[in-house]
């Protein structure tokens, strides 16, 4: 590592807290190296209320960009100096480019979501969604794909506590952003609405962490026979890789996306915007996701 590290190397970097387990410097480190790219990645554990001041320094320091996880990303998205559309509907930043003192906030979770669906030759243009849950994946998850072009999204989460307003707020967004596409919002304890909406769906996507480890017995989806060949099934969760949701839906003949590669791909849109280049998927898909 000493030896790459010169006078000139650009730095970026990963704020938020705790960052001590990520694998985003490795990741980015590793396709620098690749590329022959002079830059170095760390990580900066870090806290909300300290995101004015690192942004501060990534302009002193002339940092090249970087990102942004909990519990900062709301407040970094406060402090830009321009947001891209995806970042300006969920208020929340991931991506941070310095262009040359310009600050300028994005929110790739939402892409590297519909491109990992692209991955798996699921195309969402024209095609109606389904959407569980409204937390921060959820939310970027439905305002990207209302940016790329389906024709209606459908948003559930149980009525209680502050994401299903949040869920109304974003389809009021989404409504001015894209007033093409149509949106409603349900409650996800309405079985018999869930039954009838994935039923004239295209795609269902689950955004909650319904079916996360430990709890894998978990379903956000609680009659399978809703399933059906031609549906596509995604979910957020990666641990495990399959959860029960796509398990029941892989027998039922759907087509099935696991959360994992949604890592993979919000991380290569980072990597794209700040270097104008593509990231070396398939070697770091090897390396870090295999």
């Amino acid at each position: 590592m000493e030896r790459r590290i010169t006078g000139h190397t650009g730095l970026m970097a990963l704020f938020g807290s705790p960052v001590g387990h990520s694998g985003s410097p490795a990741m980015y480190n590793y396709s620098f190296q690749l590329l022959g790219l002079d830059y170095a990645y760390v990580a900066i554990d870090m806290k909300a209320e300290q995101m004015k001041d690192a942004l501060q320094a990534m302009k002193l320091f002339h940092m090249k960009g970087g990102n942004v996880t909990m519990p900062c990303k709301t407040e970094a998205a406060r402090c830009m100096d321009e947001l891209s559309p995806a970042a300006k509907i969920t208020g929340a930043v991931n991506t941070i480019v310095n262009e040359n003192g310009t600050l300028v906030g994005f929110n790739t979770d939402g892409a590297g979501f519909v491109e990992n669906l692209r991955d798996h030759g699921v195309d969402i243009r024209g095609k109606r969604l389904v959407v569980a849950g409204c937390g921060g994946a959820g939310t970027a998850i439905q305002v990207q794909c209302a940016l790329d072009g389906v024709r209606s999204l459908h948003i559930c989460n149980r009525r209680q506590g502050v994401s299903f307003q949040r869920a109304l707020e974003t389809v009021e967004k989404i409504r001015d952003a894209v007033p093409d596409c149509e949106t409603s919002v349900f409650d996800l304890e309405d079985e018999e609405r869930m039954e009838r909406e994935i039923g004239d769906c295209d795609i269902f996507i689950n955004a909650t962490s319904i079916g996360m480890a430990p709890a894998e017995s978990g379903s956000v989806v609680k009659n399978p026979k809703v399933f059906r060949p031609g549906l596509v099934v995604a979910d957020v969760v990666y641990n495990p890789l399959e959860t029960r949701l796509l398990r029941e839906a892989r027998e039922a003949g759907c087509t099935c996306v696991g959360g994992k590669g949604m890592l993979l791909w919000q991380g290569a849109e980072a990597f794209r915007l700040f270097t104008g280049m593509e990231m070396p998927v398939e070697q770091v898909k090897r390396e870090f996701f295999s």
